[in-house]
């Protein structure tokens, strides 16, 4: 843990160590936002739900996005 009282001693991150989180940072808040509108859709979502976008990389979230736009249902926005 970085503090004043350890100041110098703080490792600085890599750059690839900062892209990685920022890469983190972005999936964690695509899933976020589309969790948010799958809630106002459809309501609660299920554990299985949530599991597969936990378990999905960008790329599979930002197209479940695209599909909810048109889903009728959360077995539409997640066909495979």
């Amino acid at each position: 843990v970085c503090s004043l009282s350890n100041k110098g001693k703080c490792p600085i991150p890599t750059e690839s160590k900062h892209k990685e989180g920022h890469k983190e940072g972005h999936k964690e808040g695509e899933a976020h936002i589309l969790t948010r509108q799958l809630q106002r859709r459809f309501g609660t979502v299920p554990d299985w739900v949530s599991k597969k976008m936990i378990d999905a990389d960008q790329a599979l979230l930002e197209e479940w996005s695209l599909r909810f736009v048109d889903a009728q249902s959360l077995e539409e926005v997640f066909a495979e």
